[in-house]
């Protein structure tokens, strides 16, 4: 009870952002049969990879992008998500589309763990193709205020303790622009083939 009280307005503030991300997901799916809408605008970010080299937006620009926020010391649903997005990954490098059409930008929230040695480590788990897929670290203000602002996630908690975050995946299109969110943990649904579908669809726009 001490926790929640504590923590009141930012449980609050994540609730709220759930439910607004809620509404983005189902009508991303009531327009999965034709054109997605347009969410809203990415902005521009200018963040770090793991090889130190600095990555804006606009090296993506042109691609059909997936977009996940995560840590690398989280338990349940970054692993999950991020082995769901290996096996899209795969797909799209058996059609060659990926890096060429499609890219993936994971973003880490938790730059005080997640140092650039740690995040390859995390990311070597899933064989990730650095070709295509950028993940991503920088200041955790400026990351939040991109996830927040451009993404509609909010992410609450200040370490690896406390952290709490939707587990969406934001699709882009080739002109930085949000097309969908889809609920990670819907498994079911939102399944390695689903996603790279999406992707290959949005591409041919």
């Amino acid at each position: 009870m001490h926790i929640l009280t504590r923590y009141k307005w930012t449980w609050l503030l994540l609730l709220l952002a759930l439910a607004m991300a809620a509404y983005l997901v189902v009508s991303s799916w009531a327009f999965q049969a034709g054109k997605l809408p347009v969410i809203g605008e990415v902005q521009d970010f200018s963040l770090e990879n793991v090889s130190g080299d600095t990555v804006t937006l606009s090296d993506t620009e042109g691609k059909v992008r997936l977009v996940y926020f995560f840590f690398t010391q989280c338990t349940d649903v970054c692993p999950i998500t991020t082995f769901a997005l290996s096996q899209a990954q795969d797909l799209l490098i058996k059609d060659g589309s990926f890096g060429k059409d499609a890219a993936f930008l994971s973003i880490s929230f938790d730059p005080q763990n997640d140092t650039r040695e740690a995040i390859k480590t995390f990311a070597d788990r899933f064989h990730a193709d650095y070709a295509g897929w950028y993940f991503l670290r920088g200041d955790q203000e400026k990351v939040r205020d991109l996830a927040a602002g451009s993404f509609k996630i909010l992410i609450a908690g200040n370490n690896k303790d406390n952290f709490a975050h939707a587990n969406l995946i934001g699709l882009v299109d080739r002109k930085n622009r949000l097309r969908a969110l889809y609920n990670a943990s819907d498994t079911d649904q939102v399944t390695p083939e689903f996603l790279a579908d999406a992707v290959k669809k949005l591409a041919r726009e």
